[in-house]
């Protein structure tokens, strides 16, 4: 890959090098607002990077590290953000945190802004879209930890749970109270996220193993806001699930208020399984059986991994994938 310059942006806007550097350094003053019309898209279409990583390497360490999650409002990712920060804290370094929305350029901004802060380095739960970043930050010796979704390369420490087993004990637990009619509701897989593709993707796998053929109807991934309808025009056929498998909290939150709607009863009627845990599952009516992940074993190793990475300042090519084994904690909703 041939590294974009500063001078190959102050080229193609027809600039000179150090406009281009006033541009990048918000000095707007004396520009006209063509002049960064004609720079900002020359930097989109060049794809350059200003080199605030170099930068940063350069300058006197900042004790901060940048946390980007794909999504906040999961269980999930609040409670690793509280095990990095618990283990940063032990170790003197302090956080940024910020939310991508699961939106490639949000993350892609949170990431350009973090490095030009001159944090010391990354725990990101990615997005799909930024590959060409990854790469450019790799090159430039910048420490990054994965955290949740793998990447098409794995050229940074990656840490996920092993989603497929997580759906096969769901698929377990469900058979063993004699419900083989059985469906999974995930969040949209449009965008190819590691846990959502990789759950449905068991959820079937374990089905099948079992001499199950699965409903293709009952196997829901979409965006929240369709769950319910999907689960309106399945209730509204002849054919009905026994049980659910919610593969996260969001769409465990849908088919919750479905059920409470269409005065469905648990586990009389149907049977409910979910991924993570949280106090209100514990207390709900009934408490809902949950897959649980070792989320603050997994937010502490994340922080550990970037802490050795800042420490041997040196990159390996790639590294291996760390999977980490689910819990069952048995309720009352089976």
């Amino acid at each position: 890959m041939n590294k974009v310059t500063m001078v190959d942006v102050a080229q193609k806007a027809g600039v000179s090098k150090s406009t281009v550097s006033q541009y990048i350094n918000n000095r707007f003053e004396y520009m006209a607002e063509t002049t960064q019309i004609r720079i900002r898209e020359a930097i989109a279409e060049l794809g350059y990077i200003p080199n605030f990583v170099a930068k940063s390497l350069k300058q006197k360490k900042s004790s901060t590290i940048g946390v980007i999650v794909a999504n906040i409002l999961h269980t999930f990712s609040t409670e690793i953000i509280r095990a990095i920060e618990d283990e940063c804290e032990t170790n003197n370094f302090h956080l940024f945190v910020c939310n991508a929305d699961d939106d490639p350029k949000k993350e892609r901004d949170y990431i350009e802004m973090l490095v030009a802060k001159q944090v010391d380095g990354l725990i990101i739960f990615p997005t799909n879209g930024n590959m060409d970043l990854y790469i450019k930050l790799k090159q430039a010796n910048f420490p990054i930890v994965f955290v949740d979704r793998k990447i098409q390369e794995p050229m940074y420490p990656t840490l996920l749970l092993d989603n497929k087993e997580a759906s096969s004990m769901a698929v377990e637990i469900i058979l063993k109270a004699s419900r083989n009619e059985m469906s999974i509701i995930t969040t949209s897989i449009i965008q190819n996220v590691t846990p959502r593709v990789e759950r449905l993707q068991g959820f079937r796998e374990a089905l099948i193993e079992r001499g199950i053929k699965p409903n293709e109807n009952w196997l829901i991934a979409e965006d929240r806001s369709k769950i319910r309808e999907r689960l309106d025009n399945i209730w509204a056929s002849e054919e009905r699930p026994k049980a659910f498998f919610a593969s996260n909290d969001l769409s465990l939150i849908e088919l919750l208020r479905f059920i409470k709607e269409t005065d469905i009863k648990v586990p009389e009627d149907v049977s409910i399984v979910s991924i993570d845990d949280s106090p209100f599952l514990e207390i709900s009516s009934p408490p809902i059986t949950v897959i649980k992940q070792p989320t603050f074993e997994m937010g502490k190793d994340a922080a550990k991994q970037l802490l050795k990475l800042l420490k041997e300042n040196v990159l390996e090519e790639s590294y291996e994938i760390i999977r980490y084994v689910p819990t069952l904690i048995e309720r009352q909703s089976i």
